[in-house]
């Protein structure tokens, strides 16, 4: 028992030791691939300025490279039910790599991805949500508008995922 008490403090005297230089380097400020909340918030007022050119008020999420809330936007008037709608149609977009119409239209009955909606804690399988490509055609996030038809969802969505590429 004493010997193995002395493996685990030994194991982890050495993990830390190790990991010290590391953390001379100061912590990592942004992954690769990940979108800033600086780009952030720049496709948030490219969002809203489209839903107020519509005369739509929305409910607006961006999330990070792993599906993450890295910001939101809820205008005034929207919808409080669709501040979640918002939310995981960007999540389902980035989840999946591809457009909540896109996801929507290959998970129909009879299509390959029937019943997909039910995995991850609820998706949205509907128009809204779009991925955010930089420059380098690399995906950093994903966008999720509602508070209007998904058509307009949509539009919003694409008016704010056109500033960062």
């Amino acid at each position: 028992m004493r010997k193995c008490k002395l493996s685990i403090v030994l194991a982890l005297a050495l993990t830390l030791f190790c990991a010290l230089p590391a953390l001379a380097e100061g912590p990592v400020k942004t992954l690769s691939g990940d979108i800033t909340l600086a780009q952030a918030q720049k496709i948030l007022a490219a969002a809203v300025k489209k839903a107020e050119a519509i005369k739509v008020p929305m409910n607006i999420a961006i999330v990070d490279a792993g599906g993450n809330l890295k910001a939101f936007y809820r205008q005034e008037d929207a919808f409080i039910g669709s501040i979640d709608i918002s939310i995981k149609k960007a999540m389902t977009a980035r989840y999946f790599n591809m457009s909540t119409r896109t996801l929507g239209s290959v998970s129909q009955p009879g299509q390959p991805l029937y019943g997909i909606e039910a995995s991850n804690d609820g998706l949205i399988l509907f128009a809204g949500g779009v991925l955010l490509v930089d420059a380098n055609n690399v995906i950093i996030g994903a966008i999720g508008v509602s508070g209007g038809s998904v058509d307009e969802d949509e539009s919003v969505a694409f008016a704010g995922a056109a500033v960062i590429k």
